[in-house]
């Protein structure tokens, strides 16, 4: 092994963003340990730094560019080999050269091998078998698995299809082979993926889609729980809401942004529909799976929005009562309609102001909707420990930590019968 490999055979994959980054880089650390490099906490320490980034919120984009700013001082005493991977990779990468002359690598989103082959190349070392079925071999108790890449809606606001592309589907069977896999490395729920997940399988032939590939899944035995996100109200199919009614091991959760409840501020957005078809869509699931949890995405402050297009918003918030809301005050994305077109006219303050009363609200909500679990029984997946705490998810994903400790209890479904809860979690003892 050469002198250079002995310096920087180690390895830190830095995360930040949705769900669908944590599955990409769980794969990028699969491949990395497969070339022989070891992981390392520490990524003041590592000799190889793989940071994948997001830019869906001006938040996000600024943790990433201010980390990438400090690891400039690192290459400079340690030679970092340093690795740039997400949706703060453009197509063209000139400007982010220009910007960070000390990052080696620019690769997209899911560009997993590209990732690979260029560290196996630097470190001198071959990538060949390194690339195939990047599944862990001793898998999480949960597990996120991407379905479909992209994204066709270009909602005004948004940056996902500039970066990650159109909608690509994972063909089924090669969808079943990664959960199988999951399944026999001890994997009990899977989490199907996509930026508008509902779509999988259009692109396909022959056609499939979420339903046909939620049954292929419930036939692995070993599989307990079913999970998807992200959806969009307008691919949400009376075919989809059946399936999550009859098939027991999808769990009946379903996240639906609205984003936001004018329908002024939605046609804006271009997202395709009306809030009176939004809370259709609602009631129709609510009719048909009355037990399901319901959860929301809500941008603030997009540019207009008045006073009464807020309070259209706070309506659908008091009338659907979402048992969780993702909001967000809106941060204009570069490449965008909205930021080329529209006018961030909507002052930080105010947005602050409306994004305080979406969460006074729902505080109140949720602690309303989860006072009606109490003395009630539910099946918890312990996935493992937070401050001295047993802790996992219900069916309806809510967070759940046990009164008392039992190591051996992780990585199982233990039923629980709820004896305390707040507005955010709640607490159960072993039945």
């Amino acid at each position: 092994m050469s002198t250079k490999v002995k310096k920087l055979d180690t390895f830190h994959v830095w995360t930040v963003g949705c769900q669908m980054n944590v599955a990409d880089s769980q794969r990028v650390d699969v491949g990395l340990k497969r070339l022989g490099l070891n992981e390392e906490k520490d990524i003041n320490n590592a000799g190889i730094v793989v940071l994948n980034t997001c830019v869906v919120r001006q938040s996000a984009e600024d943790t990433a560019t201010g980390l990438l700013g400090k690891l400039a001082k690192q290459k400079k005493k340690n030679n970092t080999f340093i690795c740039v991977t997400g949706c703060m990779v453009e197509s063209t990468t000139k400007d982010l050269k220009q910007r960070f002359p000390h990052v080696d690598l620019w690769a997209k989103p899911q560009d997993t091998s590209v990732i690979i082959e260029n560290i196996a190349d630097y470190l001198e070392l071959s990538s060949d078998g390194c690339l195939e079925n990047l599944i862990p071999e001793k898998s999480n108790f949960a597990e996120f698995v991407p379905i479909v890449q992209g994204c066709d809606k270009f909602c005004t606001f948004c940056v996902i299809p500039y970066r990650r592309g159109r909608e690509t589907s994972k063909p089924l069977n090669q969808v079943i082979n990664e959960v199988t896999k999951l399944a026999e490395n001890g994997t009990l729920e899977v989490t199907l993926l996509g930026q508008n997940v509902d779509s999988y399988g259009h692109d396909l032939l022959p056609k499939k889609d979420l339903s046909d590939l939620m049954y292929a899944i419930h036939e692995i035995n070993k599989i307990l729980r079913i999970r998807f996100l992200t959806s969009h109200p307008n691919d949400m199919s009376l075919k989809l809401i059946e399936t999550i009614r009859d098939l027991p091991k999808v769990c009946k959760f379903i996240n639906l942004p609205f984003q936001a409840g004018s329908n002024r501020i939605l046609a804006n957005m271009r997202r395709g529909y009306t809030r009176d078809q939004f809370l259709n869509k609602a009631a129709q699931i609510r009719s048909l799976i009355p037990d399901t949890t319901l959860t929301t995405d809500l941008i603030v402050g997009f540019p207009g929005e008045t006073e009464k297009d807020f309070d259209d918003s706070i309506d659908i918030l008091d009338r659907v009562k979402f048992d969780k809301v993702h909001v967000a005050a809106y941060s204009e994305r570069k490449g965008t309609f909205a930021f080329r077109k529209i006018d961030d006219d909507i002052p930080k303050q105010e947005k602050r102001r409306r994004l305080n009363a979406v969460n006074e609200l729902q505080e109140i909500i949720q602690l309303e909707l989860n006072k009606k679990f109490l003395s009630k029984d539910c099946e918890v997946l312990i996935e493992g420990v937070i401050r001295n705490k047993l802790y996992g998810r219900s069916e309806g994903d809510k967070l759940v930590y046990l009164n008392k400790y039992d190591e051996s209890l992780i990585g199982k479904l233990v039923k629980t019968k709820i004896i305390d809860v707040t507005a955010w979690s709640l607490t159960g003892a072993k039945v």
